[in-house]
Order: structure tokens, then C-alpha cells, then sequence
């Protein structure tokens, strides 16, 4: 499920009406927890939460122009999606949130390499996300971005 949209106010509109509340809770969950120097926009045709390049010059290893990511949220065909470079990155991080996940929620959890999905909207733990996102601020996910991902 590909939205095209200008902004996450817009992307938001664009969304059934199934997903238009659980996606606006979780957008605010990160806005609300995220440390200061993330910047929200649209990025990979999600809401993207990022590092500017004002903090991070270099940007995305991938395209440079690009900011550095850091967390998405997409409505996808069959979940909402909620995608977590720091999971991917930082073992001690992952094992805390997989640790963590089954005290918030009966469900088990689905979950690949930075994503995790969310089949059910009534089970999305707002709480835990609000926790994981106050774990890494932009200089700490700049520092493990470039010792484990960045490609010289």
C-alpha cells in the first residue's frame, strides 16, 4: 500500500478510515518521545522521523541528499508498520524490546529486521513505542549508525 503524499498530515488523510486513528496515535507516541534534533517529514513515502542534515551532514549512506532515517510508520496492505533502524542495529536494544514486548501485549510479536508489524490495531503497545523511542537520541544513532551500518 503505496501513499503518495507531501506531508504526514496529509499522508494521514489519505489513509482508510480503519487506520486513520491507530496511525495518528503512533505518530503522536513518537513525536511525543522521540529526544530533540529528529525531524519529521515523509520519507519512502512514510512518515518518517529523521536526522537533518543540519546534525548530520552526510546523510543516508544509500542516497546523501537524503536525511538520515531513523524511524518510519507506514500503513501497509495487510498492518501498520513501525520501522526501527535502532533495533536493527543495536543488539542490547532489539533483546530489550522483544524482552519487553509480551508484558505489554497477549499477541505475539511480529517482527523482522527493523520492522514490526501490527495486524490488529487494538493491540499496539502505545507505551512501549513511547519507552523504545526515549532509548537513542540523534547523536547516540548517528555513533552506531556509523559503526555498524555506514558503508566508507
Amino acid at each position: 500500500m503505496t501513499i503518495d503524499a507531501k506531508t504526514p498530515d496529509e499522508y494521514i488523510e489519505k489513509l482508510p478510515v480503519e487506520r486513520k486513528e491507530a496511525v495518528t496515535k503512533l505518530r503522536d507516541t513518537v513525536k511525543n518521545n522521540l529526544p530533540k534534533g529528529f525531524e519529521e517529514c515523509i520519507n519512502y513515502k512514510m512518515i518518517g522521523f529523521v536526522v537533518p542534515h543540519t546534525l548530520y551532514p552526510d546523510g543516508y549512506h544509500c542516497n546523501p541528499k537524503l536525511p538520515l532515517p531513523f524511524i518510519n510508520i507506514a500503513s501497509q496492505k495487510n498492518f501498520i508498520a513501525l520501522y526501527h533502524s535502532g533495533i536493527y542495529a543495536d543488539t542490547k536494544l532489539h533483546d530489550w524490546f522483544v524482552g519487553a514486548y509480551p508484558k505489554h501485549v497477549k499477541t505475539k510479536l511480529d517482527m523482522g529486521k527493523s520492522c514490526i508489524r501490527f495486524k490488529n490495531t487494538n493491540t499496539i503497545p502505545y507505551e512501549l513505542i513511547a519507552e523504545l523511542c526515549q532509548k537513542m537520541t540523534p547523536q547516540e544513532w548517528i555513533a552506531l549508525y556509523e559503526k555498524n551500518i555506514k558503508r566508507s
